[in-house]
């Protein structure tokens, strides 16, 4: 399938979301019962703590003492690791740039490529570090070192937790996205296979899904299609030979009920490609960790207010540009500059935004209405720009301009406003003819 017909089209991924989140509670009632039918168990978590309780409950009742676990965005978002963690079960993260991460104590920094951040030098550290290898920092060498590490947990863990790219509604199956193959053998080793995923994460047939996960593979890695494509349809049947002898569906809430109610529902189309991090300038700039939550970027920057509240992510609708190139890559065309733009608006209307900040706002706002007003603050401006700024620096410190200065110089100013330069420009051009 053609990328922009298939982004554009009157049955593109678009129209299927939205199809599947305007009728989400018939989809999945059917998912449940499908799951179940096949012999799968399925539990509906209304928070993180009741999700992450339930996978808890089930790895005590199996006496685990191993888990090991595919990449995960949502066992991200509810904490999984560290509940089973604290209780006294190995978590062993089998995705190569997850493993790397967690050696290191290192949150990932992207949906889709976690450990982003890090090049092979530092990556030979941590596994020099922790793992005593003392072979070459080729990206081959090390891969191979890892692969056989985690074969040896791949055989003694008694659950395998993975994620849920997209649920079949018809056939009550679960759909994986790889490309290391890992999700495979969590699937499949291990004794009990606990899928966690977000309700919105559902198609109602395998035509919906075909077409998703080709639009998922374009723009996240630039492939028709990843290198492992993984279906599980409940528990290993009879006569069988792999596969988990129990099947536990996981499906979270954790406020994406709230969000489909609301005016920012367009932002649960999301089906985690990543395509918006890498074309954005914010992130390019700042990176994944900058953000202060495991959904960096643009989707992020919506989604996190969303899901963990403005008291912790009221910045992040901020980190944006509105330069709106993530809405020309989004394959199921989410329009998140204006959903970043609507989290400004709710935040003013509901007076969240710093009182500084709501002050100097309505400053600017009565200056810009007054041209006269304007035109001799600009000029005042730029004189005081040429006192006050000495080799990049400046004596001024207050509030976040003192932060922001720490690491920052300024360009040294001429005493010219743009306007006097513009006007200055456009009479010498005129001279020149």
């Amino acid at each position: 399938m053609n990328w922009g017909t298939g982004r554009s089209g009157a049955i593109g991924p678009p129209r299927y979301v939205d199809h599947v989140l305007s009728n989400l509670d018939a989809y999945l009632y059917q998912l449940s019962e499908k799951v179940t039918q096949n012999g799968g168990h399925v539990y509906f978590a209304k928070t993180k703590e009741d999700a992450t309780r339930y996978i808890l409950q089930v790895a005590q009742r199996k006496n685990a003492r191993k888990v090991v676990k595919s990449k995960s965005m949502v066992t991200e978002e509810i904490g999984v690791n560290h509940v089973l963690q604290d209780a006294g079960i190995q978590v062993i993260e089998t995705d190569l740039g997850e493993y790397i991460l967690q050696l290191d104590q290192d949150p990932p920094s992207h949906v889709v490529v976690p450990a982003i951040h890090k090049d092979r030098h530092q990556i030979r550290r941590v596994l020099h570090e922790h793992l005593g290898y003392e072979g070459p920092e080729t990206p081959e060498a090390m891969t191979l070192f890892i692969r056989q590490k985690i074969r040896e947990d791949f055989l003694s863990a008694e659950i395998g937790i993975t994620g849920c790219n997209f649920a079949v509604a018809e056939t009550g199956s679960v759909c994986l996205v790889t490309n290391e193959g890992n999700a495979r053998m969590c699937t499949t080793l291990p004794k009990t296979h606990i899928a966690v995923m977000g309700m919105e994460r559902i198609a109602p047939t395998f035509a919906e899904v075909d077409v998703l996960i080709t639009m998922l593979a374009r723009s996240a890695v630039g492939a028709r299609l990843t290198g492992y494509n993984t279906w599980l349809t409940g528990p290993r049947e009879a006569g069988h030979v792999d596969g988990p002898e129990e099947f536990h569906l996981v499906i979270v809430d954790n406020g994406r009920s709230e969000v489909l109610a609301s005016e920012f529902r367009d932002v649960l189309r999301c089906i985690r490609c990543g395509a918006c991090m890498n074309t954005c300038p914010a992130y390019r700039h700042i990176g994944g960790h900058g953000y202060g939550s495991i959904y960096p970027g643009p989707i992020g920057a919506v989604i996190s207010p969303l899901l963990g509240g403005y008291k912790d992510f009221k910045d992040l609708p901020y980190a944006c540009s509105l330069c709106t190139a993530c809405d020309s890559v989004c394959p199921v065309r989410i329009p998140l500059s204006k959903l970043i733009l609507r989290h400004r608006r709710v935040m003013a209307e509901k007076g969240i935004t710093a009182k500084a900040e709501q002050r100097a706002i309505k400053m600017f706002a009565y200056a810009n209405s007054h041209p006269g007003l304007w035109k001799v603050g600009m000029m005042a401006g730029a004189h005081a720009a040429s006192w006050f700024i000495n080799g990049g620096k400046t004596p001024l410190k207050f509030g976040a301009i003192s932060d922001w200065m720490e690491a920052r110089d300024l360009p040294e100013a001429d005493g010219e406003s743009f306007r006097s330069w513009f006007k200055k420009h456009q009479a010498q051009e005129k001279k020149n003819g």
